[in-house]
């Protein structure tokens, strides 16, 4: 199979790192159809049509889980107007729903970072998906031991709350996780991989083995 990218599409991010404006892009937008945008949409198109077959729950098309490259510059000191990667939600709900559990692809110069699990949690959710690691410790341990999710991820982050409602800070010596307001699993790849023709191969690796994790965070939320 033939690779998404060239090396133009590392090429046109640094050009564009040096002309952060509209003017320059406008003028270089053949270039990003070419190098960045068309080859990132059939990348996207064809994790997706796999992913259906491992979740044909998952009916969305490449436009519903790509992100805008146009930087929201309405509260930031940093008025670049465009970033400097691409990147996509994969999940039943896309980019729509963001706290939804899914599989998020970033593709920059620098990097390639794969994301999952369910990262921006509201009141409700963190409640449900708490309650249910309370009632289902072991399935949730067994789930974040699995070997080839620790190869690829290593374990299960976020960011904590340090105070706890009573039936769940009672649980935090037999599970630490239930102290997370977020929780989400990455893994970061060369961007050698960006050229490589097993780049679809890759995602799809990391998709499998982060599956049944958000599997157990998104059946929690419902």
């Amino acid at each position: 199979m033939a690779a998404y990218f060239t090396p133009e599409f590392t090429t046109f991010f640094k050009d564009l790192s040096k002309n952060n404006n509209s003017v320059w892009f406008n003028e270089n937008k053949a270039r990003y159809e070419k190098d960045v945008k068309i080859p990132f949409t059939a990348l996207v198109q064809d994790i997706i049509s796999k992913s259906q077959k491992l979740d044909p729950s998952i009916q969305i098309e490449p436009k519903e889980a790509i992100t805008r490259l146009n930087r929201d510059i309405r509260f930031s000191k940093d008025k670049s107007l465009y970033k400097m990667h691409v990147s996509a939600i994969i999940s039943p709900k896309g980019k729509k729903e963001k706290e939804y559990p899914g599989m998020y692809i970033e593709l920059s110069p620098e990097r390639i970072a794969i994301y999952g699990g369910a990262y921006q949690l509201e009141k409700e959710a963190l409640y449900k998906v708490r309650n249910t690691i309370a009632k289902n410790l072991d399935e949730f341990k067994k789930i974040l031991a699995n070997k080839t999710f620790v190869n690829l991820f290593g374990e299960l982050q976020g960011d904590k709350n340090k105070v706890l409602p009573p039936e769940f800070k009672a649980l935090l010596d037999q599970q630490p996780l239930i102290a997370n307001k977020n929780f989400y699993y990455m893994a970061e790849l060369s961007p050698k991989e960006l050229t490589s023709p097993t780049l679809l191969d890759i995602m799809m690796a990391h998709f499998k083995a982060g599956k049944p994790v958000s599997d157990f965070l998104a059946k929690a939320m419902q």
